[in-house]
């Protein structure tokens, strides 16, 4: 049960992440087609609460959202929030 416990906060920014990556792509696809895109505050909050890492990628990859300096920043910020959650999950 402890060695279960100790994954948890991998799954939580595993998950995050790839949802935060999906959310970009289908942003980015919507953005091409000039459909209903995916609100620009469930971006920045998902990527705010551990899913930096995932929105980074999908920045440079899908070169989306690249030139919101605030995007950036919430990204970045989320990822050293991943990174507190990796060593306070570890830390006894």
């Amino acid at each position: 049960m402890v060695d279960f416990l100790q994954h948890i906060p991998w799954m939580y920014l595993l998950v995050v992440n790839l949802i935060e990556f999906y959310m970009m792509y289908l942003d980015k696809q919507r953005a091409i087609r000039k459909k209903w895109r995916v609100p620009e505050r469930n971006l920045l909050v998902i990527g705010l609460i551990g899913g930096g890492i995932g929105g980074l990628l999908a920045q440079q990859l899908f070169h989306h959202k690249t030139r919101k300096f605030r995007f950036y920043f919430f990204f970045v910020f989320g990822t050293l929030v991943a990174i507190a959650i990796i060593y306070f999950s570890y830390r006894k």
